[in-house]
């Protein structure tokens, strides 16, 4: 993920795309098949057809940036900045459902499938961030700063993906079981808790979906 702060307090974040039914949380279970396959998507991703159709994923190497201007007159006072992306992901690779609400919420979503049913541990979603957003000059602004709130378009109950703030290093965002498919709708804030030297701060979180 990255983020900046400019002369007038701008923040800005981006996140990293690796490729790796709807009331409560949007999980859906889905036939075991072959090849053995996880798909991860954040933000702006790739995907031939729908899945519910048997449409297939694909590699996107966009990187979608996420940011709030902060007026300097507002820079510190401890409210909290929403922010906004630049993705323009809706829509559910699924079944085409829009999910989320662009810009102001960034869609993670993807799946975890075998090649046969039963149980197994469920692949794990970790995003890995630096312990500080850094300007040209040197400046900090702790990644601790950004958190965020989790909810999808008619969901209700807990996400797949909770939300949360990030603490620098890696830590676990969420889970797909064996067989499922998930997403969930990330709205990030800033929240503004310290005066900081203008400039520009910038700083990359990758997220990552593991299988066993």
């Amino acid at each position: 993920m990255h983020t900046r702060l400019d002369q007038r307090g701008a923040l800005v974040i981006a996140s990293a795309l690796l490729f790796c039914g709807a009331a409560n949380a949007f999980t859906v279970n889905i036939s075991a098949a072959t090849p053995r396959a996880i798909y991860l998507q954040v933000g702006v991703g790739s995907f031939t057809g729908l899945y519910n159709s048997g449409g297939t994923p694909g590699s996107n190497p966009t990187v979608n940036v996420v940011s709030v201007t902060v007026p300097a007159a507002q820079v510190g006072n401890n409210v909290a900045q929403p922010m906004t992306t630049n993705s323009t992901a809706s829509n559910s690779f699924y079944d085409n459902y829009v999910f989320c609400n662009a810009p102001a919420q960034l869609y993670i979503g993807g799946f975890y499938r075998r090649t046969n049913g039963g149980t197994a541990p469920a692949a794990t979603l970790t995003a890995t961030a630096p312990a500080n957003l850094v300007n040209g000059a040197g400046d900090t602004i702790p990644f601790s700063e950004i958190q965020w709130t989790s909810s999808g378009n008619g969901d209700s109950g807990a996400q797949p993906f909770l939300g949360g703030s990030f603490a620098g290093g890696t830590q676990t965002i969420g889970s797909i079981q064996r067989n499922q498919w998930a997403e969930s709708c990330h709205s990030f804030s800033y929240r503004n808790s310290a005066v900081v030297p203008a400039g520009t701060y910038t700083g990359r979180v990758t997220y990552t979906l593991t299988a066993p």
